[in-house]
């Protein structure tokens, strides 16, 4: 072994072009990463030194079916190891570092065939494992033919811990199916799963860019197991079908963590399920990437600059306020203040900020948490919703103390933020002192820019707007006709449309005078306010979504004022 170090350590001095003190600096080929030297290095010069040949192209390479069937994910992540696919008889296998060359072993007694290393990085190689892994898995019917109702339970009741979605090769088949379900689910970027029973059938559904789809048809008779595995999964009791309950569980789809918030509701044909997926390795937004104009924008990032106030964002369930919200906490700097958030779930990690979870359960409510959070010092604030005069009583000290203090509420616009916390008891003149801005929000669906197709306003299409036809400048509506990258559905992907109410010294008075919600809309129109529907009309005009999608998301109310 030691004429291979030899070797390998002069390969590595001619790849980094001498960079380093003398080859004898370097021992070992982890030794050689300490030093300075990529995976890629390490991999290219073992590869010479051992005459062997290197791939850098690995996570892309076709993997041998045979392996991703005998040999389980867990194996082949720890070790850093990957038969790729070959018709020659002998099987290439993908590693990184000398001291996979037992484990190389191993896997050609397991396929009973010739192995040759293949080096490669080691990021690469795993890349390239939760690919094959992804491909591996099996279709519903499969599944559905193996069931064996008395071993489905008996392995139902002995699963524990966290799952990896992927290592389902050797799982009993109603595990394999609960697991193929939440994969098609996290593949499809779907935030919800519904589990509904129905008399004959069991139906699952997805929630894809905010709407139901039917995914699953399955046999009435896996409707107990499915229950019971998911219920396990979330540490609830499965033998309570009468009560709802609540569970949690985090899965592994490759790389990434996904949390599950699992809510079961017994029914006339059994229990329903609702599991709401949340992607720990999702994408942190940026203000910019929501989607707004660039004066509500540019006002926006103006009333998270202050120093002291409250900034609200304000829409119904799953109208993006948390993410509108971490995207402006990103926008804040971390290290010169002191920043601290309250959330029911956690639903991203923000660097520098330090997130606490709300547990109810254990006495952790928003209100308890938001007094402890005030002696931590904060300069800046989240506290994740305002359900209640006591939290709202505590938001809003806060932002009168000296803190920057942001939270959400559930209200239809803007101005009908105004209402909701008069009417959790706050009195109008410290409303007034306090908020400094309320951002209304909801989601949209893209049009599909694969199967976009221009497209003529209608007066049936107005009037499902509620709301009389416009002029609008340079207007090119399009819709999508439907395509396979779309699902046939004409959309993809969701756009925020938005309403910034600013509280200037008219509407701060507006406020303190109780004036009805429609006066303090008018008055904001009036100042230079756009309202969720004049976003939407531009947003139409731009071609980016549709009159039916602002119909089914803008109430109204939110069209007309609030009386």
């Amino acid at each position: 072994m030691a004429s291979v170090h030899d070797t390998f350590r002069q390969a590595l001095l001619r790849l980094r072009n001498g960079a380093g003190k003398s080859a004898d600096a370097i021992a070992t080929p982890q030794h050689a990463i300490e030093q300075g030297a990529s995976e890629s290095e390490v991999a290219h010069a073992l590869a010479e030194a051992l005459n062997r040949p290197y791939d850098s192209g690995v996570a892309s390479a076709p993997p041998d079916p045979a392996f991703v069937q005998k040999v389980p994910i867990a194996f082949a992540r720890k070790h850093g190891i990957l038969a790729l696919a070959n018709s020659n008889g002998h099987v290439p296998v993908a590693i990184s570092s000398l001291d996979q060359l037992d484990q190389l072993e191993a896997v050609g007694r397991l396929l009973g065939k010739v192995v040759q290393p293949v080096f490669a990085p080691r990021d690469q190689i795993l890349a390239a494992i939760n690919q094959a892994y992804q491909q591996q898995n099996t279709e519903v019917a499969s599944v559905l033919q193996t069931m064996d109702r008395q071993e489905v339970i008996e392995q139902i009741r002995s699963m524990d811990g966290r799952e990896d979605l992927l290592d389902s090769a050797r799982r009993a088949p109603v595990i394999k199916l609960v697991n193929l379900i939440l994969f098609e689910a996290v593949k499809q970027q779907a935030s919800d799963v519904h589990v509904q029973p129905h008399e004959d059938r069991l139906i699952v559904r997805l929630r894809m860019d905010g709407v139901l789809f039917n995914s699953f048809d399955l046999p009435r008779s896996v409707h107990e197991e499915m229950v019971s595995r998911v219920k396990i999964m979330g540490k609830m009791d499965i033998a309570e079908k009468r009560l709802p309950q609540d569970g949690r569980a985090t899965v592994q789809v490759g790389d990434r963590l996904v949390d599950l918030r699992i809510a079961s509701l017994p029914t006339s044909f059994g229990e329903r399920l609702v599991i709401r997926l949340l992607d720990k390795s999702g994408r942190l937004y940026r203000l910019s990437d929501l989607g707004m104009d660039a004066r509500t924008l540019e006002r926006f990032s103006r009333s998270i600059s202050n120093d002291h106030g409250l900034v609200l964002v304000t829409g119904p369930t799953g109208s993006g306020k948390t993410t509108t919200l971490y995207a402006a906490m990103s926008e804040l700097d971390g290290i010169e203040n002191n920043i601290l958030t309250l959330e029911d779930p956690i639903e991203y990690q923000l660097p520098g900020v330090s997130q606490t979870q709300v547990s109810t359960k254990k006495g952790m409510t928003f209100a308890s948490g938001l007094r402890s959070v005030l002696r931590q010092d904060p300069d800046i604030i989240m506290v994740g919703e305002i359900r209640d005069h006591e939290t709202a009583t505590i938001t809003i000290q806060s932002a009168l103390t000296g803190h920057l203090v942001f939270s959400t509420l559930h209200t239809n616009d803007a101005a009908g933020a105004v209402a909701r916390l008069l009417d959790l008891g706050i009195e109008p003149y410290l409303v007034a002192s306090s908020v400094i801005g309320v951002l209304a929000q909801r989601l949209v669906r893209r049009i599909c820019p694969n199967c976009a197709e221009p497209y003529e306003l209608s007066d049936r299409d107005w009037a499902k707007l509620q709301t009389s036809p416009r002029e609008l400048p340079g207007a090119s509506p399009r819709r999508g006709v439907g395509c396979a990258q779309c699902r046939q559905t004409g959309f993809r992907g969701r756009i925020g449309i938005f309403e910034l109410l600013t509280i200037d010294p008219t509407i701060r008075r507006h406020i303190s005078e109780r004036s009805p919600v429609s006066v303090i809309e008018t008055c904001a129109v009036k100042n230079g306010m756009k309202t969720l529907l004049d976003d939407g009309l531009e947003k139409i005009a731009a071609g980016i979504t549709t009159p039916d999608e602002v119909a089914r998301v803008v109430s109204a109310s939110s069209a007309t004022g609030n009386e």
